[in-house]
């Protein structure tokens, strides 16, 4: 898999979301001007993958208290390379949750939501941006989520919460498309509603 794949991702994906939508058109661009759009070492920015985890009913979202960045967010991270972000996501989601691959169930494998956001300056990193490519997953609420050491703290939030934990508007859209899924009888069927 090389930058194809993930041009032919974003050929398919639809939002519903004004700014997702410009997004889709810059990520385009970007991949097809940037053969190495996958290596975090490229500037200004690069391709990254997450996941938006989700309880089996819908009514729950998994986020994680990022240590470096001392924020709540969902689970994900750089794709060092790897052309195949599905892979790299559902990779990232394991590493921070400290879950088994068998534990993470990818609801569909189209994109669930893109967004491109700031990376400060940290240490020895100036500040970029990164090109999220973003699936969701399931998993069972009930599981023991023991994280990893890159987080401070992972727990499970009623997606009536989740705002007050991350109020940025890429955080926003993923709720409105869980309420989406769930309003649908669970089906990934984001265009309507």
């Amino acid at each position: 898999m090389h930058r194809q794949e993930l041009l032919s991702l974003l050929q398919r994906y639809r939002t519903t979301f004004n700014t997702e939508a410009g997004y889709i058109n810059r990520i385009r661009r970007f991949v097809e001007q940037h053969e190495d759009c996958f290596d975090s070492t490229l500037w200004p920015g690069h391709v990254t993958g997450s996941v938006w985890v989700v309880s089996p009913s819908r009514d729950k979202a998994l986020l994680l208290h990022h240590r470096k960045h001392d924020q709540w967010f969902q689970p994900g991270g750089h794709a060092d390379g790897d052309a195949d972000i599905v892979r790299v996501a559902l990779r990232e989601c394991a590493e921070e949750t400290g879950l088994t691959p068998h534990d993470i169930r990818l609801v569909d494998p189209s994109i669930f939501d893109v967004d491109i956001h700031t990376i400060p300056r940290m240490a020895d990193v100036s500040q970029h941006e990164h090109i999220d490519i973003r699936f969701v997953v399931e998993i069972d609420d009930r599981l023991a989520i023991p994280g990893n050491s890159e987080s401070n703290a992972i727990t499970w939030l009623p997606l009536h919460h989740v705002l007050s934990y991350n109020h940025n508007r890429s955080t926003f859209r993923m709720v409105e498309k869980t309420r989406r899924m769930r309003n649908h009888h669970n089906r990934f069927d984001l265009m309507s509603g």
